[in-house]
């Protein structure tokens, strides 16, 4: 079996796990758009994308399909979840770790369904807007343990976040008006259809600016019979920190006594630990303390593991807290440096697959073209993995000004598509059968 005819049996094998979420037709528009985000080197529109694969006649269809098809989002996103959930990995220290953060995605008109003003903290030079017009994304993503080097980060879902002053206008023909949710909200709520999906033990990796009472509690404590999601983030230096209740206390009593706060570590009654751990990039050598107590945010009845530590190379402590009270605190630093790889997840969404190019207006193209780029990135990841493990070893490009390259990035993923370009598109043309067919 050649290479390329082995690229498209795992690459036609990943997109038959989405049949189910659309009509056959549909089926084939969605495969037909994947696969040309990955073997477009153009503006990932769908003009160009029809273009990349050449099939131009499917442009009309295409477009139809994005605006009007049949296309069911939440069974998207649980086929998606059930592929990685096969993925090498998948569980770390015992745990489904999901990343959560937002993101803003750049566009310039205001009549684009969606966008909201934002403050544009990036602007530090006089010749860029400090308030930009954006669409912001609550997205999810997957984090895969990768012995001795950075972790995988594997998009899932997302869900568009809007101010409470910018609501989209009304539908001229449901009357149907958005509601407001808060980022919050969203995170919950995307964390909870990620449990529900997949099972089994959750982590959910997130930074301080989700570590609220709105976030934490409806996780660890929820009231509505949703399965507990542990939780792990940074912690506030001036945090509010409690001894669990001694076994004699006042029958009234919800806190023990007060513990310094994190930024007063060193004078917590445990002793210091040293330990190596991958973080950021390199083995590092992490001096910890950690200490079970209560958090003010998480409620009384919750147990929580609170940690500072120094960590090579960097001259500020780490300051963490998580409700998965057996982890080590070296373990706590370990996954929440891999957080970090959602950044770079988000890096690659933007510059690889164009994120920031969709030329869409209404709220479906818009909605379904992130989708359908959230799939094409896992999907060149999920590829990667199938690949070595039928024993494809030499297929990256390792450059020989980088000679400590050890791992192959999503462009090398796609350079790989476009490597073998003309067997894709014929194989991709036998299988869609004649072109401007409209789903």
């Amino acid at each position: 079996m050649t290479q390329a005819t082995l690229l498209w049996s795992t690459w036609q094998s990943l997109l038959q796990s989405f049949a189910w979420a659309f009509t056959r037709p549909g089926h084939r528009r969605f495969a037909e758009w994947v696969t040309a985000l990955a073997l477009n080197v153009e503006e990932h529109t769908i003009t160009q994308s029809t273009l990349a694969i050449e099939r131009p006649a499917d442009w009309k269809a295409m477009e139809t399909f994005a605006e009007y098809g049949a296309w069911r989002a939440e069974y998207v996103t649980r086929s998606l979840t059930r592929l990685i959930e096969k993925a090498p990995g998948r569980t770390w220290h015992g745990y489904h770790v999901s990343a959560v953060d937002d993101t803003k995605v750049h566009r310039n008109s205001q009549g684009v369904w969606g966008t909201c003003t934002f403050h544009e903290y990036t602007a530090r030079c006089p010749n860029r807007a400090s308030t930009v017009r954006a669409h912001n994304w609550v997205c999810l993503g997957a984090l895969l343990k990768n012995d001795g080097r950075p972790a995988w980060y594997l998009p899932i879902s997302g869900r568009l976040y809007f101010r409470k002053s910018q609501l989209p206008r009304p539908s001229p023909t449901s009357g149907h008006t958005e509601p407001f949710r808060t980022k919050c909200e969203l995170a919950v709520e995307l964390l909870r259809e990620q449990a529900r999906t997949t099972g089994g033990r959750q982590l959910a990796a997130f930074d301080g600016g989700y570590a609220l009472q709105t976030v934490i509690r409806p996780l660890v404590s929820p009231e509505d019979g949703s399965a507990r999601i542990e939780f792990l983030t940074r912690l506030r230096h001036d945090a509010r920190l409690y001894a669990p209740l001694p076994e004699r206390h006042r029958p009234n009593q919800k806190w023990g006594r007060r513990l310094p706060p994190p930024r007063q570590g060193g004078r917590w009654t445990r002793l210091w630990h040293e330990g190596t751990a991958f973080i950021y990039g390199r083995q590092r050598k992490v001096r910890w303390k950690e200490i079970v107590c209560v958090w003010r945010v998480s409620g009384h009845e919750v147990a929580v593991k609170a940690v500072v530590a120094r960590v090579e190379g960097y001259k500020k402590r780490f300051t963490l807290v998580t409700s998965a009270t057996e982890l080590t605190g070296l373990q706590m630093v370990e996954l929440f440096a891999a957080r970090f790889r959602q950044e770079d997840g988000f890096r690659d969404l933007k510059q690889r697959l164009g994120w920031e190019e969709c030329r869409a207006w209404t709220r479906n193209p818009i909605e379904r073209t992130s989708q359908a780029q959230w799939v094409t990135m896992s999907l060149l990841r999920l590829a990667q993995f199938g690949l070595e493990s039928e024993g494809e070893v030499d297929w990256w490009y390792r450059p020989p000004w980088n000679p400590t390259k050890d791992r192959p990035s999503v462009l090398d993923v796609e350079r790989l598509f476009r490597r073998h370009r003309p067997e894709i598109q014929q194989h991709l043309s036998d299988w869609l059968g004649a072109e401007g067919e409209v789903a």
